[in-house]
């Protein structure tokens, strides 16, 4: 009995002295992922394999990775989050410094078609007039000249999966009060329905009407009138 003890004890102790062995020398892949255009830290699937063969693969979650090189072999990494274009790196063993450790922080950037609305992305607060929103004259009927601004805000909500938008009615100043408010709402419910309809969660767009109590400009013009009539985009959260 003794002797299969002792036998045990020499086998886990080479074990374990050729593991702290092995730890010593190993390389880890360090890194960061942001966003490119607001530098903050993005959740992303990281996936890694081994190069040439694939022989060893992983996958991790985050905004963050720290994973071994084994066997000096470079690796292929491969980062992907909604909303951003996926982003590929090839990791060297031989670029690691006194640590061991082979930097490498990843921006993620958004996609092509995204780009002329990326400064309105990550913008809580923000207020956006929907300039190209064009009603029929009196009535909530969307001309199908507006659908591709309102295409622009589906995928603005699209690439940010935590925002939570309010639209808001304004009518100019002239006529009946009541009509006006009726109006406002019903343009801002026929905006929404637009975007539910491109598979928008109801629950991600809220609506407020104001009918002609807020107006941009109290001026007595034709050019006044046309500002004040408008559909306001609130970012409530995000």
């Amino acid at each position: 009995m003794k002797r299969i003890l002792l036998i045990l004890w020499i086998t886990t102790g080479l074990t374990n002295l050729s593991y702290a062995q092995n730890a010593d020398t190993l390389v880890y892949a360090v890194g960061k992922i942001t966003s490119a255009e607001t530098k903050e830290p993005v959740e992303a699937v990281i996936s890694y394999q081994s190069l040439p063969y694939g022989g060893v693969v992983g996958t991790l979650r985050g905004s963050s990775y720290r994973f071994p090189l084994f066997d000096k072999e470079r690796y292929s990494i491969t980062v992907e989050a909604p909303g951003y274009e996926p982003s590929k790196y090839m990791l060297d063993p031989s670029e690691a410094n006194a640590e061991r450790l082979v930097l490498q922080d990843i921006e993620l950037g958004l996609p092509k078609g995204a780009v002329d609305v990326a400064h309105e992305t990550h913008t809580e607060g923000k207020v956006l007039v929907l300039k190209e929103l064009i009603f029929e004259q009196g009535r909530a009927k969307i001309s199908a000249n507006s659908y591709a601004e309102l295409d622009k805000v589906v995928l603005m909500i699209n690439q940010n999966p935590k925002m939570i938008i309010q639209l808001e009615g304004h009518t100019d100043t002239r006529g009946d009060p009541r009509a006006n408010l009726k109006l406002s709402e019903s343009r801002v419910n026929a905006v929404k329905d637009y975007l539910v309809s491109k598979k928008i969660p109801k629950s991600r767009v809220k609506t407020k009407a104001y009918g002609g109590t807020a107006p941009i400009s109290n001026e007595n013009t034709e050019e006044a009138h046309r500002l004040n009539r408008r559909v306001e985009l609130r970012i409530l959260k995000n």
